[in-house]
């Protein structure tokens, strides 16, 4: 890079959507490079659960929030970076403004919602976005920069039903794959701040763990694009939660823990069905549970009784959520599903059960 190279990275200003998985090996190693700017969009706090994956936070900032920890560490790494807090949910009220300040944007997101929007509002912008997504033992990373390439939605131009793609949090990751896609993420970064090298842009990245593969695809821009193609059909950010089908469960879908705890304590008969993984289902389960993937439930539906008032349960309340939707179509009309599911059960009313 050289001196010249190294005074770009001090002039850089480089924003991380996310400090989690992504965004902590992302954040260190730009932060270790010499980036001048860092600014960090999180309103989350820090996990105990998370930190096989979130490197970026310690056991002593557990209950923290992730901002300060990252802050803090980042500080510590460089104390010359300027490290940019946005201590908020990235929505299409505020993504245009947070954006508009930076050079580069990492998107270290696990959701469609986010990853919709922050494509868009870097397409609208005008900005090169680095992209990394992580499942189990697979990542992919790519750059998107409308201006020379595809951008996200060439790729994907609709996002997938709610709850078929688990995330990370519901359907597990191995902990040094994010390492590994986020470092990727920074090394791509740092190449867009200084011209270095041949950017992903057109190409994705695909790397694939367990047999240790990386392959690449060719991307090319869509001449139908909705947002980057000639005649777009998305001038402004819109509602992304509802573009991605997701929203407010209907009323009598969910049913709250503290809810459930009553009913198992006032012993109303009742049917729970437990719909995550076998490797879920080890961890911790509660006594009395029908346990039924959601990928079986359809051919083993007819195991639920029928008569009997029925509760689904998964990690987090997504997937649960698509079992209730099946179940009602299948005529169990009165199933519902625990909001914020095992997860939230351990939170508030089992603190002794173990928390993944």
């Amino acid at each position: 890079m050289g001196l010249e190279g190294q005074r770009q990275l001090r002039a850089g200003r480089v924003l991380l959507v996310g400090a989690g998985g992504l965004g902590s090996p992302a954040a260190l190693y730009l932060a270790a490079a010499g980036v001048g700017t860092l600014g960090i969009v999180d309103f989350d706090t820090v996990d105990l659960t998370n930190l096989q994956r979130q490197v970026l936070h310690g056991t002593a900032a557990v209950g923290r929030p992730k901002l300060e920890s990252a802050t803090a560490r980042l500080h510590d790494l460089n104390p010359h970076v300027t490290v940019e807090p946005f201590p908020v949910r990235l929505t299409a009220a505020n993504a245009l403004d947070i954006l508009r300040g930076f050079d580069v944007v990492v998107d270290g997101s696990d959701n469609f919602p986010t990853r919709y929007l922050v494509n868009d509002a870097c397409v609208l912008l005008g900005k090169p976005l680095v992209y990394g997504s992580i499942f189990r033992f697979d990542g992919q990373v790519s750059v998107f920069d409308a201006r020379h390439g595809p951008c996200y939605r060439c790729l994907y131009a609709e996002p997938p039903p709610p709850g078929l793609v688990p995330s990370c949090a519901e359907g597990g990751v191995l902990g040094v794959l994010p390492g590994i896609v986020g470092s990727l993420q920074a090394l791509e970064a740092l190449k867009l701040l200084t011209g270095a090298g041949q950017a992903l842009t057109g190409r994705l990245l695909l790397v694939d763990t367990l047999r240790m593969r990386f392959r690449e695809l060719e991307l090319r821009k869509d001449p139908d694009c909705a947002v980057c193609g000639p005649n777009p059909t998305v001038r402004t950010l819109i509602d992304y939660e509802a573009f991605c089908g997701i929203g407010a469960p209907a009323v009598g879908l969910e049913i709250t823990v503290q809810a459930y705890a009553d009913l198992r304590a006032s012993g109303t008969p009742h049917v729970l069905v437990d719909v995550r993984e076998g490797y879920e289902w080890e961890v911790v389960h509660l006594p009395g549970a029908l346990h039924i993937p959601l990928r079986d439930l359809p051919s083993r539906v007819r195991e639920v009784d029928p008569r009997a008032e029925v509760v689904v349960l998964c990690h987090h309340g997504a997937r649960s959520l698509a079992a209730v939707e099946l179940l009602r179509g299948a005529g169990y009309h009165g199933a519902r599903s625990l909001a914020g599911g095992i997860d939230a059960w351990a939170r508030e009313v089992e603190p002794a059960l173990p928390r993944y």
